[in-house]
């Protein structure tokens, strides 16, 4: 019932958005900001952010993986950060993790036999006991990590060096709807 509903409001959708707003839009994108997070169909990032079109440059993984820096191994998600900060000129860069995560539970010794492309991609840990069935600190750890591989790309931490690029890890809890920070020692309340 749901894509009936999507076919639904694709129809209408031309009707109720109004021509000055596609014209601003066809004339392209100047997002202030990167959004790299989980393809959970449970984060809507403009529920959680109130973004408008055109000012968040979205990507989204299983898990929010962002993969380690290589020219001679380039991938999709690689591009499209080098496209945000090198082309687009985004000033800031949000890697939002999440509770309930199905690719941090696999990364942490779920069962993902039978998906050996996820497999491949995660490079999951032997099973471990997890603190908590949301996997909060198992997340939150998830999103530091990305950071620190998201830092090690060249052009990341040069526009950071400089003071041109600033870039925050930020955790949403699907059950509160919460979202917390960052910090050094640990995600505090936004």
């Amino acid at each position: 019932m749901d894509f009936h509903r999507f076919v639904q409001h694709a129809r209408a959708h031309a009707k109720s958005r109004s021509r000055a707003i596609g014209k601003k839009l066809a004339q392209g994108q100047q997002p202030s900001t990167m959004f790299i997070t989980c393809a959970d169909s449970r984060i809507v990032t403009a529920q959680i952010t109130g973004a408008e079109p055109g000012s968040l440059f979205e990507l989204r993984t299983a898990g929010n993986v962002i993969p380690p820096y290589s020219l001679t191994a380039p991938s999709s998600e690689m591009a499209t950060i080098e496209f945000a900060v090198l082309h687009l000129g985004v000033s800031e860069i949000v890697v939002c993790g999440h509770s309930h995560c199905g690719a941090v539970g696999a990364l942490n010794g779920g069962g993902i036999d039978h998906l050996p492309a996820m497999r491949g991609w995660l490079r999951p840990k032997p099973p471990g006991e997890l603190s908590d069935p949301a996997m909060r600190a198992e997340g939150q750890e998830h999103v530091r990590a990305q950071l620190q591989v998201l830092l090690d790309y060249p052009f990341i931490a040069q526009r950071v060096a400089e003071g041109s690029l600033r870039v925050h890890g930020w955790f949403y809890d699907i059950e509160t709807g919460e979202v917390s920070a960052c910090a050094e020692h640990a995600f505090l309340p936004l």
